[in-house]
């Protein structure tokens, strides 16, 4: 099998039609000021979290992170650290420590992690409205940031790309449509709604696995941007994959990320980038269901853009 990713990314959008779509779906008035940096968050309301427990049956926990990766590769250019600090050497007194130190400049490919809507600006403007010049500083941001989000628990709902079509996986370079969303709705019986966490398994570790590394900063299946209309109708929360939700190459003309600017600017939905769906995608394969309680608990980051996280599935 070839490691050539096939480009089927299509239909192309002009930067002239991608920003009027901006404009058309943007959710900034859905909000007041007390609540509009939770963004789509405000969907997950007490009866959302209560229903999501329901789903609750076998009580078997599955994790979606990736592993802690310190390896340099064309998908991990800045790799976390971790060293240890003490390794119960302190003379003379018990007990003996061993200590360690972890860091990590997640925003990239190899690290599981939760954008804030303050991570991405589109045309200078962060969500609400929001100069992104006047609230970031090297000291991090005032606005929409992490810690606005807390713990997020609700319904996690997996639409598997791969599965749908007897495949391991789709390759980089796929965008996921919405005409192919509501086929998977049919397909594996759910319906998404207000609250929803929704997480695309494109199958991007299984490929890795088989194939070896590349760079999905290049190449990286995701949805086209025709989806977010059907999210914002949906009252999506949250949106993840096994990348990071966007296809690449980008089917927008001048913009590299148009998931991510018209989710986090434009809708206020967090992101969840580079999950490790494998594990929850057999389990929904064997149980039969596509819908599981998920719960995502973000550092508690003051001024941070996104943290790292280890998002969990209840089955």
């Amino acid at each position: 099998m070839s490691n050539e990713p096939v480009i089927n990314n299509g239909p192309a959008v002009s930067l002239k039609e991608f920003t009027a779509l901006f404009d058309s779906i943007k959710s900034w008035s859905d909000y007041t000021p007390a609540n509009i940096e939770r963004g789509a968050l405000n969907y997950i309301t007490p009866s959302v979290v209560k229903a999501a427990s329901e789903l609750v049956s076998t009580g078997e926990v599955v994790p979606m992170a990736l592993a802690w990766n310190t390896v340099v590769d064309l998908d991990n250019a800045k790799p976390a650290l971790h060293y240890m600090t003490e390794m119960g050497d302190t003379p003379n007194e018990e007990p003996t420590c061993n200590k360690d130190f972890i860091g990590v400049d997640y925003h990239g490919k190899a690290s599981s992690h939760l954008d804030a809507m303050t991570h991405i600006a589109f045309n200078g403007i962060l969500f609400g409205g929001k100069k992104s010049s006047e609230v970031v500083s090297s000291r991090g941001s005032e606005w929409a940031t992490v810690d606005k989000l807390g713990p997020i628990v609700s319904r996690g709902v997996l639409l598997d790309a791969a599965r749908f079509l007897d495949l391991d996986w789709i390759e980089p370079g796929t965008a996921v449509r919405r005409e192919d969303v509501l086929k998977y709705e049919e397909k594996f019986g759910f319906t998404i709604g207000q609250g929803d966490i929704v997480l695309l398994r494109n199958g991007h570790f299984a490929r890795k696995a088989e194939l070896g590394v590349w760079n999905p900063e290049n190449f990286s299946a995701g949805f086209h941007v025709d989806v977010m209309e059907l999210f914002k109708e949906r009252k999506v929360s949250v949106i993840g994959a096994d990348g990071d939700s966007d296809c690449r190459p980008s089917p927008v003309e001048g913009v590299g990320s148009p998931i991510h600017v018209l989710a986090l600017p434009g809708l206020g939905i967090p992101l969840l980038d580079n999950l490790q769906l494998e594990a929850v995608a057999s389990k929904c394969a064997e149980l039969k269901r596509w819908t599981f309680q998920m719960i995502i608990a973000p550092l508690n980051i003051p001024g941070g853009t996104g943290s790292p996280v280890n998002p969990i599935a209840v089955f």
